[in-house]
């Protein structure tokens, strides 16, 4: 599975990419908005989970797409679509991108595309995602990309590097809001690209 966009490729994970994910995931401002990745985040941690996503590839509950910017042919982030019920029509998503690359439009730009896959190519009429209360900079993002706040979870989750307790705000986006809110997400997106374009 390969999607190709402006900037970016999203494809399958790779044995090779462990240096890329060391780079941008043994980073605590990262992990700590996420459940299960550790920190410090080392060449081991990279490769089990690597390998776990190699023996999970026939797995058609789950996608795994990872976030190449194309210029540089690195991994910056990652989309991964989880709980997937084709009979329900729903699935859970989650993402990452390495602080470096952050406020340039990356994600929002694989976003689209996931958004655009999951709607289209998968038929499925609901995404679900989870955000710690803590993390504006998610929520702002998914309310841009057209998500409704449906609800918190209390006391929730334990964040595995940190072990502190999180109420989850929970995000859910159905296929008609998204193609209400892809015009103002797109418009969004080529202004912030042509701003950083313009900074050259």
């Amino acid at each position: 599975m390969k999607i190709e966009t402006k900037r970016l490729t999203l494809r399958e994970p790779r044995i090779g990419d462990w240096k890329d994910l060391v780079d941008g995931l043994n980073n605590l401002n990262i992990s700590k908005n996420t459940l299960t990745i550790p920190y410090p985040y080392t060449k081991k941690d990279a490769l089990e989970y690597l390998n776990r996503c190699s023996k999970k590839k026939k797995d058609k509950e789950s996608y795994k797409f990872f976030i190449e910017l194309r210029k540089e042919k690195k991994v910056i982030g990652a989309i991964d679509l989880n709980d997937y019920k084709k009979d329900q029509g729903t699935a859970e998503t989650g993402s990452w991108i390495n602080e470096r690359y952050q406020k340039k439009g990356y994600i929002t730009e694989a976003k689209i595309a996931v958004n655009d896959f999951v709607f289209h190519k998968l038929k499925l009429r609901k995404l679900k995602s989870k955000v710690f209360k803590e993390n504006k900079a998610s929520q702002k993002t998914q309310e841009r990309m057209g998500y409704q706040k449906e609800g918190v979870l209390r006391k929730e989750s334990i964040c595995k590097p940190t072990k502190k307790i999180h109420d989850d705000i929970v995000y859910g986006l159905l296929k008609e809001e998204w193609e209400k809110a892809r015009p103002k997400v797109i418009k969004h997106l080529n202004k912030k690209i042509k701003k950083l374009e313009n900074r050259k």
